[in-house]
């Protein structure tokens, strides 16, 4: 048993899509969230710099003494693989392998979308781990810079956001995926959005609540877990003013988020 918190950190409030399945799955234990405002969006960066960010993320929760730490980032987790964070002392969650894993399981046709920030896509960590476990799954991305930006500023349901998704999803459609992984954990904050236009023929993949379940089976594995039914709290941190983190994380989540903003103190 260990009652420390679990470290969780994203360029802004997409990792919130994770947070939200861990206060469900594993209510008694308690979260440390870092949203890296300042330094949002990830995914036009330099691997230089992903790495730098990362490095500093990592750090920062180490120093408030947590358990594990998730990278609940696709630009991340596709980027920075773990052996290349050089300050990591507790083990570490990303993305990649719960999500590819659920997307295989749900898919029938072997036909598999991914839509990513730009540099996911690029670095095609996804498409390449998934044919790795299965050689027949036919893979397309699409890359969709807009949609971190217009999340962070609070479009989750609304025409704008609508009409951004519509164009990306056309590639989607036309190449007959039956299942979408929706790559960047900022997008099932519009899933409800993205599953309009796609249709029930295609399931979705939420690599936020399979990066919680890939958190609670590595604590199960290690031994970590808190191992209280409930009372749970959760603390959260961001590198920029709060107003519009804490505006989309309280529709998002239905409660207020009590963030602190560190503004560059991040190295405190």
């Amino acid at each position: 048993m260990n009652k420390s918190a679990i470290g969780v950190f994203d360029s802004g409030v997409g990792g919130l899509s994770c947070v939200k399945e861990l206060l469900h799955i594993l209510p008694g234990e308690d979260i440390k969230y870092l949203g890296d405002t300042l330094r949002m969006p990830y995914g036009i960066k330099t691997i230089e710099e992903l790495h730098r960010c990362a490095k500093d993320n990592v750090a920062f929760l180490q120093r408030r003494g947590v358990k594990l730490i998730a990278a609940a980032c696709g630009t991340v987790s596709s980027n920075v693989p773990k052996e290349h964070l050089d300050n990591l002392t507790v083990p570490f969650v990303d993305v990649i392998n719960p999500t590819v894993i659920a997307a295989l399981k749900a898919t029938k046709t072997k036909r598999i979308g991914i839509i990513a920030t730009p540099a996911t896509i690029k670095a095609n960590s996804m498409g390449l781990r998934l044919a790795e476990l299965d050689s027949e799954v036919q893979v397309i991305g699409v890359a969709c810079p807009d949609f971190v930006p217009l999340i962070e500023s609070g479009h989750i349901n609304d025409d704008v956001i609508r009409k951004s998704a519509e164009g990306y999803l056309a590639e989607i459609r036309a190449f007959g995926a039956d299942t979408l992984i929706l790559g960047c954990t900022h997008y099932p904050l519009i899933s409800a959005v993205i599953a309009d236009i796609l249709g029930d023929g295609v399931t979705l993949i939420d690599s936020g609540r399979e990066t919680a379940i890939g958190i609670r089976m590595t604590l199960e594995k290690l031994g970590l877990l808190n191992e209280r039914e409930n009372g749970g709290t959760a603390e959260y941190f961001v590198t920029n003013n709060t107003e519009a983190f804490d505006g989309v994380a309280k529709v998002f989540l239905g409660e207020e988020a009590n963030v602190n903003s560190i503004l560059k103190n991040i190295e405190d």
